[in-house]
Formats: structure tokens, sequence, C-alpha cells
């Protein structure tokens, strides 16, 4: 059987645990004696580990005495780890572990305990598109690829938020097992086998300007206020009476992207609106939106979002 350890701490995201660990159970049903996984959990502080969401969590060994040789070794997250510290007994215990492991990584947030640990230097890694910025800026060698559910790396296995940690479990299952294994696992869990697009179908792509006075913020209502209409960076410099070449130049220095690259992302969240909070015919929200056809639409939103509108929709739709 393959081994496969998960390391427990306080303030540990529970579903970080469970879902990976689900999806290896779960895949012992599908497989023959003996050739399935042997689950192992190891906890970071003393019994019971509170979670984060107040569930108490025991585990099968402590990290002074569990075993170092995995094949499978994750390293869940959990909400206060953005912020926190290094944890100095997990990064040693890791050090020591991680060279014997077959594969390691995180779910979520655990990435900045690899992180904290040298793990992620130089290597390609995910986590929460929310931390995915924190994640590159505290660890400046590590390659965050913010829109990703999982990343391989190697050894190296990280995926993003919280569900997505059954994603790359699953993955994982499908190598040692195959992808009939796999969807087997899925069906029973009811997920989906593989997620279609990445994690900006969920994410904001606006964030508010700071100073609501200042030309980026007109800007951003503006364009927000008149989605529909063609856009130049003339024409948004003439809304604020600066020069275009000034307002490009203090629009990219203060909103951290272009004018155009601002507006095709207003474009995107204005159509991600209606396509969950209306009824609208594709058609007339890619001509509500600007995107001038429906084709247009389709290939941004598959480029930005790695799905259709369509796709998007049925997502994501809020039921009446």
């Amino acid at each position: 059987m393959k081994s496969v350890a998960i390391v427990l701490f306080p303030h540990v995201q529970s579903l970080d645990v469970a879902g990976p660990l689900d999806v290896f159970a779960e895949a012992n049903r599908f497989v023959a004696e003996g050739d399935g996984y042997r689950i192992t959990t190891i906890g970071a502080a003393p019994y019971p580990i509170i979670a984060s969401n107040g569930m108490p969590l025991g585990a099968e060994y402590d990290l002074t005495d569990a075993p170092r040789q995995f094949d499978i070794l994750l390293v869940p997250g959990g909400p206060l780890l953005p912020e926190g510290h290094e944890m100095p007994h997990i990064t040693a215990w890791l050090n020591e572990a991680t060279p014997l492991a077959g594969r390691y990584g995180s779910i979520c947030t655990g990435a900045f305990i690899l992180g904290h640990a040298g793990l992620l230097d130089g290597k390609s890694a995910a986590t929460h598109w929310s931390h995915a910025q924190q994640l590159a800026d505290l660890f400046a060698q590590a390659l965050v690829e913010p829109d990703r559910i999982y990343v391989r790396d190697g050894r190296l296995v990280t995926s993003a938020g919280v569900t997505a940690g059954i994603d790359m479990a699953l993955a994982l299952v499908a190598e040692d097992h195959g992808p009939a294994v796999a969807l087997a696992v899925a069906k029973r869990l009811l997920v989906v086998a593989q997620r279609q697009g990445g994690q900006s179908q969920f994410s904001p792509y606006l964030t508010a300007s700071v100073d609501d006075d200042s030309p980026v913020a007109k800007i951003q209502r503006y364009v927000m206020e008149h989605i529909s209409e063609p856009f130049s960076v003339e024409r948004l410099a003439e809304v604020v009476s600066m020069s275009p070449r000034s307002f490009a130049r203090v629009f990219a220095r203060d909103a951290k992207v272009t004018p155009a690259e601002f507006v095709q992302r207003a474009r995107i969240d204005a159509a991600r609106h209606l396509l969950e909070g209306s009824e609208m015919a594709i058609k007339a929200v890619a001509y509500h939106c600007g995107f001038g056809s429906a084709a247009r639409m389709r290939l941004i939103f598959s480029q930005r979002l790695g799905v259709t509108p369509t796709q998007y929709r049925d997502s994501f739709r809020k039921e009446g």
C-alpha cells in the first residue's frame, strides 16, 4: 500500500484535512486489497488539536515519534497561516521528511508552511487566489501561479483553496491507479473528476481604488457606468483632463494595470454579474458589456477564466 500522511496543527482548516483524505480512503474501494492507501495523521500539538471551525482533531502520531518516510506527505492550510510566523518544529520535521517522500505538498495556505521551510524555492506553486500575491511577496524565490487549481512541479504538489485539495488528491489517485479509479472516487464524493477553468472564475477581477477622488477611481467609475461603449486612452484621458501620455503613465502606476487591461477586466466582471443574476441571452450580455459579439466574449472568457460564458453561467447562476 502507498502511505499518505498529513500534518495537523492548531487552527488547521478541517476541510483541507478531510477532503483529500476522503479521496484516498474512497480510492481503497476501487483497487485490489493491499494496493490502496494507508493514511497517517501527524499532530504538531498535543491532543486535542482544535481546527479553525472549533472541531477537535486527533492524530495517530506527534512530530517527535512519527515515521519520516511516506509516499505522499501533505500539509493542510489554515486561516492564520498567511499572517503567522514560521513554526520551527514543523519546519524541522518537514526538512527531514520531505527528502524521503515520494511526493509532498500542500493544500491552500499550507503553502506558507512549505515556504517557511524553503520547500518552494525555485518551484512552481499554487495557493488560494486571495493569498497568491502575499505568498509571492513573502517567498520571492517561489514561482506562484495564482490561477491554477493545483500545480505539480517534480515531487512537489500544491493546490488552491480548500476544495482544490480534493482536485489535487484526485489527480494523485489518477497517477497511481488510472483515471477510471479517480472518476469512480469523484462520483462517490459527488465532485467533478477534473474541474474546468482556473481560480479566476472565483476571484474578483476588480479592486476599488484606495483614493476615491483619484484619477484612477474616476476612470473606474466612468468605465463601469459606460461599459457598453468603446474606450481609448484618449477618451479616458479627456475624462480626467490629462494628456494621453500622462494619463496612461499615472493610471498604470496607481492601478498596477494598463487602461486597456482595466477595461477588459471591467467588461469581464460586468458580464459575470449578468451571467450570475439575469436571464439575459449570451449575445445580449456580450453587447451590453462592450465585447461586440458573443464570439469575442467567449474567446476572452476562455482565455481569462478557462471556461465559456455558458459554462460560467451554469456554475454560478443565482437561483431565484
